[in-house]
C-alpha cells in the first residue's frame, strides 16, 4: 500500500464527524436514564454545578470516544457534532464542572454509576449467566503522576508516585467484566483501606444488576483480612482470597501429608514472578483452616486452605532460615469457602487475573492521566471512566458476539470512531458511513438496538 502522489488536504467540511458511533452509544445512555440520574442525584453548587445533566454525559461521551484529558474533550466540537448532539460544552467548561466536586459529590456520582449499571443490565445482556454464577474481583492500581501539584499524591506499594485507584468488577464465566465500584485513595494508602465498604456496595449493585446466583468475592493477598471476608459473608457471597504466608499458614501447610498432593498440568502456563519463570505443572492440596485467630472468638473464620506448590529452581529465591519443605517448594495458598471441588476452586481463583484486563483497558483510555490537581476532581474523573467503560461494554454486547468480549480499545476503533457525513432527508438527519466498513453489520445492529429502525416519512 502506497500513498497516492495526487493528494491535498483541507479542513473545511461542516458535515463530517469522526465518531459516528457516539450516536447509538449516547442513545443507549439516554434509554438507561443517565441524564435523569445526574439531575436527580448530583448537587454540585455554584456555576460549576449548572447544567450537570448536560456536562456529565458530555464528559462520558468524550471518554467513550477516546479522550483521556480535559483538553481532549475538544473532539466533541468539530464538523457536524453540534447537529448530532445538542448543547455541546467547551473543554474549559467541563473542567470547571469537575473542579467544583467535593467528596460528597463524588459519592453522589457513585450512586449515579451504580444505578446506571443496573439500568444498563436491563437494556443489554451485560451479565449473562449471573443468575447462576458471578464473581466480584477487587484490586487496586497506582496511577502515576509527576510533580507535587496534585492533591494526595504519594509513593505506594509499587514505589511509583501517584494516586491509588481501587476497583470492584463483576463478571461471569460467559460475560466480560463491568465495573461495579471505584475509589480513589492517596498514593501512600494501604491497599485494603476502604475495601470492605467497596465490597459491600459493589455486591448490592451486582445483586440488583442480576447477579442473583452464587457470587464469589476474589482478591489477592493484600486483601487477606477479616473485614473483607465478613463483608462478603454478610452479603451472602462466598470468598476466595490469597492468603499471606504468615506463621499460621506455614504451620497449616506442614500438616499436609505427602500423599495428599494432586499433580496438575496447566494448559496455559502461569508466570511465577518470584521464581522468574513460567510454570506449567504443580501440585495442589487442601486442609481445613481457621483464620484470624488473633481476633475475638466470634470473628474467627473456618474454611478451606487450598495450597498450590511448585518446585523451586532458583536457589536465590529461597528465604533465609526456611525449613526443607519451604526451601524445596514455593507455596501459594488460597483461603476460601467455595463449594466447588478443590481443583475447580483453585482454577476459579486464578481467574481473578481478569481484573488486570480492566485496569489495562482503563489505563489505555480515560485513566491514562489524572487530569486535575484536585483530589475530588480526579475521583470524579475515575467514576466517569467507570461509567464510560460500562457504557462501551453494553454497546459491545448489543453489537455482536465478537464485541461482547472485545476490549474497549477494539470497540472504540471498530464501532465508535467511525467517520460519517451528515445529510438531511425528509426532515431527518442521515449518516453516510464508509462503504465496505468491515464491521458494518455490528454497527448497524448497535444502531438499530438503540435508535430503532428508520421511520418512513409520511
Amino acid at each position: 500500500m502506497q500513498v497516492s502522489h495526487s493528494v491535498s488536504a483541507v479542513f473545511d467540511d461542516p458535515n463530517l464527524v469522526s465518531a459516528a458511533g457516539l450516536v447509538p452509544v449516547l442513545a443507549l445512555a439516554e434509554r438507561a436514564g443517565l441524564h435523569r440520574l445526574v439531575a436527580e442525584h448530583l448537587t454540585v453548587p455554584g456555576s460549576a454545578g449548572a447544567n450537570t445533566a448536560i456536562k456529565i454525559p458530555a464528559l462520558v461521551a468524550g471518554m467513550v470516544a477516546g479522550a483521556d484529558s480535559i483538553d481532549d474533550m475538544g473532539l466533541l466540537r468539530h464538523g457536524g457534532m453540534d447537529r448530532l448532539f445538542s448543547e455541546v460544552r467547551a473543554p474549559t467548561t467541563l473542567g470547571t464542572c469537575l473542579r467544583g466536586f467535593r467528596f460528597g459529590h463524588v459519592r453522589q456520582l457513585d450512586a449515579v454509576a451504580s444505578r446506571l449499571l443496573i439500568a444498563l443490565s436491563k437494556q443489554a445482556p451485560l451479565l449473562a449467566g449471573a443468575d447462576q454464577v458471578a464473581y466480584l474481583d477487587i484490586d487496586d492500581t497506582m496511577r502515576e503522576t509527576h510533580g507535587y501539584a496534585k492533591q494526595g499524591v504519594g509513593y505506594g506499594y509499587s514505589k511509583v508516585k501517584g494516586l491509588n485507584a481501587l476497583l470492584a468488577i463483576v463478571s461471569t464465566p460467559i460475560a466480560a467484566p463491568v465495573i461495579a465500584g471505584t475509589r480513589v485513595r492517596k498514593g501512600s494508602t494501604n491497599s485494603a483501606r476502604g475495601a470492605a465498604r467497596l465490597v459491600t456496595d459493589a455486591l448490592v449493585t451486582a445483586r440488583r444488576a442480576g447477579a442473583t446466583g452464587l457470587v464469589t468475592v476474589r482478591a489477592d493477598s493484600a486483601y487477606y483480612g477479616h473485614d473483607i471476608v465478613a463483608a462478603a459473608r454478610r452479603a451472602g457471597a462466598h470468598f476466595s482470597i490469597t492468603a499471606r504466608m504468615d506463621p499460621a499458614i506455614r504451620r497449616a501447610i506442614t500438616t499436609i501429608g505427602d500423599d495428599a498432593w494432586t499433580a496438575i498440568k496447566y494448559p496455559n502456563a502461569i508466570y511465577d514472578e518470584d521464581e522468574g519463570r513460567w510454570v506449567s505443572d504443580a501440585e495442589v492440596a487442601e486442609v481445613p483452616f481457621t483464620a484470624f485467630t488473633s481476633h475475638r472468638t466470634a470473628e474467627h473464620v473456618s474454611a478451606r486452605l487450598i495450597v498450590r506448590r511448585v518446585k523451586r529452581l532458583n536457589p536465590a529465591s529461597v528465604p533465609a532460615g526456611q525449613s526443607e519443605l519451604f526451601a524445596t517448594y514455593r507455596h501459594h495458598a488460597v483461603f476460601t469457602d467455595s463449594p466447588q471441588p478443590m481443583l475447580a476452586a483453585e482454577t476459579t481463583h486464578r481467574a481473578h487475573a481478569i481484573v488486570e484486563q480492566v485496569i489495562a483497558d482503563l489505563k489505555n483510555g480515560p485513566l491514562a492521566h489524572m487530569p486535575s490537581g484536585r483530589f475530588a476532581a480526579n475521583s470524579a474523573w475515575t467514576v466517569l471512566a467507570a461509567i464510560a467503560f460500562n457504557l462501551t461494554r453494553a454497546a459491545g454486547t448489543l453489537a455482536s458476539t465478537f464485541h461482547t468480549k472485545a476490549t474497549t480499545a477494539t470497540i472504540r476503533a471498530q464501532l465508535i470512531a467511525v467517520p460519517a457525513r451528515i445529510a438531511r432527508s425528509a426532515r431527518r438527519l442521515r449518516l453516510h458511513l464508509p462503504r465496505d466498513w468491515p464491521w458494518e453489520n455490528a454497527w448497524t445492529q448497535l444502531f438499530t438496538s438503540t435508535c430503532g429502525p428508520p421511520v418512513t416519512a409520511s
